[in-house]
């Protein structure tokens, strides 16, 4: 898997690589990212991908849920944010329903690619939508949501781009139905299909068996969702090319933070929570500083003095 994505020039040759590789490596592992920071974290920790959550980039943006509420510029504007400090790692980004019509897709394409995006998630739910691990979501009809599949991709600059095809129709209209939608976008052209929030290994099991073959197909790890939390062993043996791990990362910085707080408003400083020298609860400053690049940018400014 990693000769494959290193010998790739793009980001989005190298996602192409590694989901063409899953079936003997293994499904390729996207931690979710909500700010350049979290995004930096995940890639320092090795991971060969980075996926721009869309219900963390709009709690951590504006602070409410994951309903609709933000716009392509917006989430453009954070995943331009992540791509610029993960380097050569690929991005995939919700891009939600596209925020339109098929014209609407287009642009959006067009707008992610050049934010750096190397593979684009785009869903059937009506607008504005919600997280699909939320209740009460509606779909668009299968045709509309085909037609969206194909604009994205005439519309791609860059022919790598992986375009990701998600059905929320599990939830209004039964597995069978998200098959059949599944099924009409990949034959529309999408380069990995997004089944979402099945709710029992059972569902899951007749999605892989159906889906199986061909076209990649993706398993969302949502954490605390609707969906069982399959083990990796088990889900590579169901044939699974990608998982998300969607909000992890930002459920972990809020119980951090949380803590945080309520160390301070118990003792008035936050020194119990960064312990003792010799063992820090908290990154030290100067840790912190290098993981942000500091060191890089005094060379620079080292080399122009």
């Amino acid at each position: 898997m990693a000769d494959a994505a290193d010998g790739a020039r793009t980001p989005a040759a190298r996602l192409r690589a590694l989901l063409a590789a899953a079936p003997a490596d293994g499904p390729v592992l996207a931690p979710g990212a909500y700010d350049a920071l979290s995004a930096r974290l995940v890639a320092d920790a090795g991971f060969s991908c980075v996926y721009m959550t869309g219900f963390g980039t709009t709690a951590s943006l504006i602070g409410q849920p994951d309903i609709g509420l933000l716009g392509a510029a917006e989430m453009a504007d954070n995943a331009r944010r992540i791509a610029a400090v993960i380097g050569d790692v690929p991005l995939i980004a919700d891009a939600d329903t596209g925020y339109g019509n098929a014209l609407n897709v287009a642009r959006t394409v067009d707008t992610y690619e050049r934010a750096g995006v190397a593979g684009i998630q785009l869903e059937d739910q009506v607008t504005p939508k919600r997280c699909g691990h939320m209740g009460g979501k509606e779909v668009i009809s299968t045709a509309e949501m085909a037609g969206k599949i194909r604009a994205a991709c005439e519309a791609r600059r860059d022919p790598d781009t992986v375009i990701i095809a998600r059905t929320d129709a599990v939830a209004t209209d039964g597995v069978d139905e998200a098959l059949d939608r599944a099924r009409a976008y990949r034959d529309a052209g999408a380069d990995v299909l997004f089944v979402e929030a099945p709710t029992g290994e059972a569902d899951i099991e007749k999605i892989a068996g159906a889906l199986a073959g061909g076209t990649p197909l993706l398993f969302n790890w949502a954490e605390g969702g609707r969906t069982p939390p399959l083990t990796l062993p088990r889900l590579r043996e169901l044939g699974f090319s990608l998982v998300l791990y969607p909000i992890g990362t930002l459920l972990a910085a809020t119980a951090g933070v949380r803590s945080l707080l309520e160390t301070l408003r118990r003792d008035g400083t936050p020194a119990a929570a960064l312990g003792s020298p010799q063992q820090m609860t908290l990154p030290g400053f100067d840790e912190f500083t290098e993981l942000v690049g500091l060191s890089a940018i005094r060379e620079r400014e080292a080399r122009y003095s």
